[in-house]
């Protein structure tokens, strides 16, 4: 051992043969010396402070009252950086107190259970670590942040927030050809923020993967809470069968708990939150022998795949990584509150044709509003109906079971709302429930993230003709840079990288002679209120855009808010864009209103720089509304490829506008899953196209006036997938004035 290790032997009461030591290493070497002597009982400990670039192997055989410990001296005060790593492998070991951040893993994992595919961790424990922002530099290089291997592995009171890179946060790994159990547990850990990855692979959990899926895991995952996991449809992924998911806490996250293969899992008494936010999901149902019941669900306004209770229609004769049919599950005893839908049959289409066949949906609890609470897509005479009671008249198919009238809700010690009347206490969640807090979860040395910094938050800059630089140079999140009457000459790109908007009145004017006005940077976003800006000084060559992405990959989500602001001079260059979004960056949302666009070469919205079959996109929500366009190259070209369904977006809405003149094709949206098109008068104008891919895509052309412009084409790609499609309330013809 290297003699600057400092080394305590705890010899004060010793019973075991050989007394518990403890090794305070203070870099890699030592650490590899103490590692190398460790025996059961003893601690090794790093040294507060930066570790950088280190590749730790955590190596040993401890025993089950005498584990081995990695450990830091001081919890939370050890720091992972750089090219940073943990590989544990043996038996009866235990890690805490480390800090993972400022840096990105050199292989495809932060922490895995195994030093290689023949030396695996069992009965060993992950506690009171973090794992913060801890990215790949490219957002579509994938990898896990922990990586669960073996058996008999405990993950808790850990901190996981930040994932912005493709890859599962944490993920049960059930090799091919391993279908052994894992009896992992999976509990009391804080997950974090996890923005929309705009691509599949954003999972927070998953276990197993569909190789193995009809096999058994009995992994528990309990008592977690789930804090704006929004990177995709599935939260938690089960891919493996006989695993438990129980009272954990799901708040405001988009997406669902899916049971998406594998046989005989528990979901129970689970809350979730989902305070009316898009996309908020509970539990979709596939496969055989699945119970859900005793679950909590209020606010959640997720519909289709994501609905409060979706239980899907499966492929006959299913290949294992399709859509096995539902059978024999239990859906009893659970509450969906102020819910915006449950579904039956999701899914169905030529492909998924086997309806659920003997399940039992019993003694829920259901209040809503509007007759569209229920959605059925299949025939249910597959689903017995039994006990239940709404708050609202049910499809017909169902009224058997139900029994309807209005439910008045009081909410009890506990936080949660509960049927006044006693005839209805043994309807939905039961009232024992006890909702895990972030106070009880986590590492309590580490805080909770707080909110993302709002538009408007901060300072209000006053930035007179020529500052506009120096205050862009200057601002902090949320700043205001409000800008005098008067013509600021821009002649380099104002590079954004934090929230920060830009207003003034109409007669502060902005001019830019480079090929980008706004360049948005890491953690830039823009919001543009009450401008001209004009491109008259701009190069004469292609390419110019007022506001560009990141030319390279970026990890946080921008985006883009333009009101009230005029744009001008942009058509003497060929393909002017104002928005230019570019290939490994994504938007949560592009928004356009009261917006004026007088000559423009390019488009308005140019949003398909990802064009590979991935499923990548640009932007989550993009919205133009109550705007005015004369003379456009194109309004929007939104692009999503591929035949991935695990995404919500884009989701597009083209409303109350006007169009004055535009090239060849006005509109191309491309994949889009959610398409709103009303109110717009469109004159003269090119060509209209929408084209579905797989899922279940919704497109509403509605009460638009064409005049000297075509009716819009609707078209498939794929021959999966049920899209649904109203088109109503348009006018068609040509121009008498």
């Amino acid at each position: 051992m290297a003699k600057s290790v400092i080394f305590l032997a705890l010899a004060a009461s010793c019973s075991a043969p050989v007394c518990a030591r403890e090794f305070l290493v203070r870099n890699p070497g030592e650490y590899a010396a103490a590692v190398g002597r460790a025996e059961a009982g003893d601690i090794v400990r790093l040294a507060d402070g930066e570790w950088k670039d280190f590749p730790i192997v955590f190596e040993g055989r401890g025993r089950k009252e005498e584990p081995i410990t990695l450990a830091a001296q001081t919890a939370g005060k050890v720091i992972l950086t750089g090219a940073s790593s943990l590989k544990i492998a043996g038996e009866w070991l235990v890690v805490s107190g480390l800090v993972f951040r400022d840096g990105s893993a050199p292989g495809n994992e932060v922490i895995s259970f195994r030093r290689d595919s023949r030396h695996v961790a069992t009965n060993s424990r992950l506690t009171e670590v973090v794992i913060d922002r801890f990215n790949q530099s490219d957002r579509r290089r994938e990898d896990r942040w922990v990586s669960l291997y073996g058996h008999d592995n405990r993950v808790d009171h850990s901190w996981f927030a930040g994932k912005g890179n493709a890859g599962v946060t944490l993920a049960v790994i059930r090799p091919k050809g391993q279908p052994h159990a894992n009896r992992h547990r999976i509990d009391h850990n804080y997950f974090g923020p996890r923005p929309p990855l705009g691509s599949n692979g954003g999972e927070t959990i998953r276990i197993g993967t569909s190789e193995e899926s009809l096999s058994d895991s009995f992994t528990v995952v309990e008592s977690n809470v789930f804090d704006r996991c929004d990177g995709e449809v599935e939260i938690v992924s089960v891919k493996s069968g006989g695993n438990v998911v129980r009272e954990n806490l799901i708040l405001q996250s988009q997406g669902s708990i899916v049971l998406r293969h594998g046989n005989g899992n528990l979901v129970e008494r689970n809350v979730f939150l989902g305070k009316g936010k898009p996309h908020t999901g509970g539990v979709r149902i596939i496969n055989t022998r699945q119970t859900v019941r005793d679950n909590y669900m209020e606010g959640l306004a997720g519909t289709d795949f994501t609905s409060a209770i979706a239980v899907m229609n499966g492929v006959p004769g299913s290949a294992i990584n399709r859509y096995h049919p539902v059978t024999g599950a239990l859906i009893a005893n659970n509450s969906v509150l102020d819910g915006a839908r449950i579904t039956l049959g999701a899914g169905a289409d030529a492909e998924r044709s086997a309806a659920p066949q003997d399940t039992r949906f019993t003694s829920n609890l259901v209040t809503g509003s509007g007759s569209s609470l229920f959605a059925i897509e299949a025939d249910v005479k597959g689903i017995t109906f039994t006990d239940n009671a709404a708050s609202v008249q049910v499809p017909a198919e169902l009224a058997s079971g139900f029994s309807t009238a209005p439910i008045a809700l009081k909410r009890a010690a506990n936080g949660l709302l509960y049927p006044s009347d006693p005839a209805l206490a043994k309807r939905g969640a039961p009232g024992d429930l006890a909702p895990v807090t972030l106070a009880q979860v986590g590492p309590d040395w580490y805080g909770k993230p707080d909110p993302e910094a709002a538009f408007g938050s901060g300072r209000t800059i006053k930035a007179g003709s020529g500052g506009l630089e120096t205050a862009v140079a200057a601002a902090r999140s949320g700043d205001v840079i409000a800008l005098a009457a008067g013509r600021y000459t821009v002649r380099a790109p104002l590079h954004i990288a934090v929230p920060l908007t830009v207003s003034g009145p109409k007669t502060a004017t902005i001019a830019f002679s480079g090929p980008t006005l706004f360049a948005l940077e890491e953690g830039g976003r823009l919001r543009l209120q009450g401008l001209t800006i004009t491109g008259e000084a701009a190069p004469r060559r292609a390419g110019n855009a007022v506001v560009r992405s990141a030319p390279t990959s970026t990890i946080a989500n921008y985006a883009i808010e333009i009101e009230g602001t005029d744009f001008a001079g942009m058509e003497a260059a060929p393909g002017f864009d104002i928005i230019a979004t570019t290939a490994a960056t994504f938007a949560d949302h592009i928004s356009l209103h009261d917006v004026t666009v007088n000559g423009l070469s390019g488009t308005v919205l140019a949003a398909a720089a990802e064009t590979g079959d991935k499923g990548l996109y640009a932007a989550e929500q993009i919205t133009i509304t109550g705007s005015r366009f004369t003379r456009v190259g194109t309004l929007a070209h939104v692009l999503r490829g591929g035949t991935d369904e695990s995404t919500f977006g884009p989701e597009v809405e083209i409303s109350d506008n006007t169009v004055q003149g535009s090239g060849p094709e006005l509109l191309a949206l491309s994949g889009v899953q959610t398409t709103l098109l009303t109110r717009n008068a469109f004159r003269s104008a090119g060509r209209i196209t929408v084209t579905h891919s797989v899922g279940a895509p919704q497109t509403r052309i509605i009460d638009n006036r064409f005049i000297n412009t075509a009716n819009p084409q609707i078209s498939r790609l794929y021959p999966q997938g049920t899209p649904q499609v109203q088109v109503s309330g348009n006018s068609v013809g040509g121009d008498a004035s």
